[in-house]
């Protein structure tokens, strides 16, 4: 029997990559969501296996149409703090209304729960939309945790606060690992994936080993240090939300408070291959690094 998976805004960069390797399976369908199909490469538009609907992430009536006979939704929204939240909250009960088995939310990054209101902004909605599904009765909340994207945080790691262990997972890696959670209907709740595990100095020293120059690394500070700096630039101006984010990501990516389970679900997904950071060194020239997180899917 065909599994059917629902890919709320499919045209972004993150639900390419998701839906290329949903693709490579035989007995799925696909169901995508979005506002302007035109986004979605020609290829995916013209597949026998995909089906567009279109519409806006407030519209309830075309939000049923969209889940209804979905077996699992994979919200891959990004955008501000209303569609994180409003938004997906409104794909949540329509799925529920239509009594899809498991909603996949938009998280994907850090262990949020650990955290509380207030602390990380940023992750205020992911907070907000698992409460809202743990009170829902037909639909099952999943929540795929993964290690730090190291593509978005790239810039930062030569120029850190404190020599923590740093916790990766590439983008792509990502997206392999939400596959195989939507195509795995025993996936359910908490679901914690990661590719590697460094040092700083073991950056380096593959970084060194990789391209033939050794990084300079530059303590900036104690994490105290960067909380205080955090804080002060949020109290500034917390409507300027990059002016502060990267430093808070860094602080919660740090202290260990929204680290990942020390048994994951990697071993759940033996097929899928964890990329280390080496590797990604290794498949990447030295110039191409500044651009990689906006290159990825560009292939899809």
């Amino acid at each position: 029997m065909p599994l059917t998976v629902g890919i709320a805004g499919i045209t972004g960069k993150f639900a390419r990559l998701v839906l290329k390797n949903l693709c490579r399976s035989s007995g799925v369908q696909i169901r995508g969501f979005c506002r302007n199909p035109s986004k979605l490469p020609a290829k995916f538009r013209d597949s026998p296996d995909v089906t567009i609907v279109q519409g806006s992430s407030d519209d309830v009536d075309v939000l049923r149409i969209f889940v209804r006979g979905c077996d699992v939704v994979i919200c891959c929204y990004l955008g501000d703090n209303t569609l994180m939240t409003e938004g997906q909250k409104l794909l949540v009960d329509a799925c529920d209304a239509e009594k899809v088995d498991r909603y996949i939310a938009s998280d994907y990054s850090l262990d949020f729960t650990k955290l509380e209101y207030g602390q990380l902004p940023a992750k205020d909605p992911m907070k907000h939309v698992k409460d809202h599904l743990d009170s829902k009765k037909h639909v099952e909340g999943v929540h795929v945790l993964i290690g730090a994207f190291m593509e978005t945080f790239w810039s930062g790691y030569f120029n850190v606060w404190h020599p923590e262990e740093c916790k990766l997972s590439f983008y792509g890696n990502a997206a392999e690992y939400v596959a195989a959670v939507a195509r795995d209907p025993s996936a359910t709740g908490l679901q914690h994936f990661l590719g590697d595990r460094r040092s700083i100095h073991g950056i380096a020293d593959d970084f060194a080993q990789v391209y033939g120059k050794k990084p300079q690394l530059e303590r900036l500070g104690s994490l105290d240090d960067l909380y205080k700096a955090m804080q002060a630039t949020f109290n500034k101006d917390p409507s300027n939300i990059f002016a502060y984010l990267a430093m808070f990501y860094q602080y919660y990516c740090t202290n260990g408070q929204a680290y990942l389970k020390p048994e994951l679900d990697n071993r759940k997904y033996p097929e899928i291959t964890p990329v280390t950071f080496k590797k990604f060194l290794q498949d990447h020239k030295m110039e191409e690094l500044s651009d990689s997180y906006q290159n990825a899917g560009s292939d899809v």
